[in-house]
């Protein structure tokens, strides 16, 4: 890996750091509402190995590098202090980045996350990792049809469902086979008790990967954590961009 990931910084005010899933990225998992957030804060985020510009990774990727060269490249950008906003398997990514470097992070806000993979995404990672190899429009079908809350999905025409099976065949990141690895060996119960900044928990209550359940197991194991329900599958960014924002903007003021 490099030694810091290729990002954008937007916005001006105190720092705010961004983790993005796995087979995801900035622009895909965060575009709808980075020039939200921008406004009030100065927006570090970084792409990991395979996905945006930075370099695929000839290893697997290991959780705690990941944290640190995330956290390295927000430093390098001039941002010394920051709250991460996870998605995802960046919800894993932020933990640890709080465990590893608690001097430089003042919040988290984990949505659709998980501290460890139950059976159900156990199964739906191991057809997504199956998937990876061959077509990539029979790949999209099965995400989109793992990830879209079941009242998003029956809204959509045919021809809306047609586009978003190929816009996502299109976007899948080359390192995706990696950074589903990576999905595959989270386990950060351990560390939930000692994180010890304030944290704000999304929960989408429509997720077919990383089912709610699994945002109140992070909830629950973090101190004094908070617990937000949004009626959304786990593209919440399309599903509920204005909910999802209406719960990260205001804890963001209240970290700040």
């Amino acid at each position: 890996m490099s030694k810091h990931f290729a990002h954008v910084v937007r916005g001006a005010g105190p720092g705010l750091l961004l983790a993005h899933g796995g087979g995801g990225g900035v622009e895909g998992n965060f575009g709808g509402i980075l020039d939200e957030l921008a406004r009030t804060r100065t927006v570090v985020g970084p792409d990991y190995p395979g996905s945006g510009a930075t370099p695929r990774s000839t290893v697997p990727l290991v959780l705690d590098e990941v944290a640190d060269e995330l956290v390295a490249t927000a430093v390098a950008a001039g941002v010394e202090r920051f709250a991460i906003l996870g998605y995802s398997l960046g919800t894993a990514v932020a933990v640890r980045a709080a465990t590893r470097h608690p001097s430089r992070v003042t919040g988290l806000v984990l949505t659709s996350g998980f501290a460890r993979m139950d059976n159900r995404m156990r199964l739906a990672v191991d057809v997504w990792k199956s998937l990876l190899g061959g077509d990539r429009e029979l790949l999209a079908r099965y995400l989109v049809l793992a990830a879209t809350g079941a009242k998003h999905l029956a809204a959509l025409t045919p021809d809306e469902l047609e586009t978003a099976v190929k816009e996502l065949a299109a976007f899948v990141p080359e390192g995706t086979p990696e950074q589903v690895g990576l999905v595959e060996s989270v386990d950060t119960r351990a560390e939930l008790a000692g994180i010890a900044v304030p944290t704000l928990v999304i929960a989408t209550t429509l997720d077919g990967l990383a089912s709610p359940a699994l945002s109140h197991e992070l909830a629950d194991g973090i101190p004094g954590a908070r617990l937000v329900e949004i009626e959304a599958g786990h593209n919440i960014g399309a599903e509920a961009r204005d909910e999802w924002l209406a719960a990260i903007v205001p804890f963001l003021a209240e970290v700040a």
